[in-house]
């Protein structure tokens, strides 16, 4: 057995029966061949930040550790450009960043690699991986192709894609291809972003280079970095309920905070409800909810993964029983 520890970011004590390390497409057609998917359990893994596992994997660990940039077409204001899924999502961001391309800084500091960033369509501060994805090449375990899957194919959501469903387990994302910006353009008007500028000294109007800073600056702050505590970033995705449903909360406690999705639903972060019903750095045996932010649960040393779960478990009942609200989890468990 192989130890897992240091290839996830919980850094749970768990073992893999072997693993294997798949740095071209190339490898992945060879395993293919010898008929690997068909007999064997296995799963990918990339940054390993958002996974949870609850005991130890009794099959192979695929580690995805395919690199490489490659611009495929630009003009005045964008660039095409394809990334080898192995790749550090933060590494895509800080380069896009010096060569001029912009569109991704908000994202800048999100855990991970390429390849989960579909899978998750990863989000932050007012912009998703969707906003600027193209299409992504994907090696289909079952059939041994290598199919090309559009936006629409993928059919994302809020942290949600096919590859969370009738796609699961089955696709290798090979590569993705991303539509940035060359304008120079960003969004500022999400979160805690503008206070960060101006606690800076940054004026507008700001450059992408600047919100990537001041978002690196926010999430540094509030989120326990991973080699020290282990975590997953956020645990849980924010619920979007009926705003009928919010406005009746609302009149119990004024303080509740929301954004209106559509005519009809509101997001409400689901931080607030965690800290609401006294999560907030409480610490329960090894594990706990971080005393920055409720919505990360954080491993002190020692724990489990099953004790993480069991946490979760519990803060989503008191969620239940104190909001009537259901909060489902972002992370993925793996048995």
């Amino acid at each position: 057995m192989l130890s897992l520890k240091n290839l996830h970011t919980f850094h749970c004590d768990v073992s893999a029966n072997d693993l294997i390390r798949l740095e071209s497409p190339v490898k992945v057609t060879q395993l293919f061949d010898d008929g690997f998917f068909s007999t064997e359990k296995w799963m990918l893994l990339g940054g390993g930040s958002n996974v949870l596992f609850l005991k130890d994997f009794e099959g192979i660990i695929l580690l995805n550790r395919m690199k490489g940039k490659e611009i495929l077409a630009v003009n005045e204001s964008s660039v095409l450009v394809r990334f080898s899924s192995g790749e550090v999502w933060h590494d895509i961001v800080l380069w896009s960043l010096e060569q001029g391309f912009n569109g991704i800084e908000n994202l800048s500091l999100i855990p991970g690699t390429m390849g989960a960033a579909p899978i998750q369509n990863i989000g932050a501060y007012g912009v998703e991986l969707k906003d600027v994805f193209i299409s992504l090449r994907a090696f289909d375990t079952i059939s041994g192709e290598v199919v090309t899957l559009s936006k629409e194919r993928c059919n994302f959501g809020y942290r949600d894609s096919v590859f969370k469903h009738e796609l699961k387990g089955r696709m290798i994302i090979l590569s993705v291809d991303l539509l940035l910006r060359r304008d120079g353009i960003t969004d500022v008007a999400y979160g805690d972003i503008l206070k960060t500028l101006a606690a800076r000294g940054f004026q507008a109007p700001y450059k992408p280079k600047d919100v990537s800073d001041a978002i690196i600056q926010i999430r540094q702050y509030k989120l326990p970095d991973p080699e020290v505590l282990g975590n997953a970033g956020s645990f849980f995705k924010n619920p979007v309920i009926p705003a009928s449903h919010y406005n009746e909360l609302k009149k119990e406690d004024p303080d509740i905070p929301g954004y209106i999705v559509n005519d009809s639903e509101v997001k409400v972060p689901a931080g607030w409800l965690i800290e609401r019903c006294g999560f907030k750095g409480r610490r329960v045996g090894n594990t706990g909810s971080h005393e920055k932010q409720a919505l990360v649960l954080v491993n002190y040393g020692n724990a489990s993964g099953s004790e993480i779960h069991s946490l979760a478990v519990e803060i989503q009942q008191e969620v239940a029983k104190k909001f009537g609200i259901e909060i489902f989890p972002e992370v993925n468990f793996i048995e």
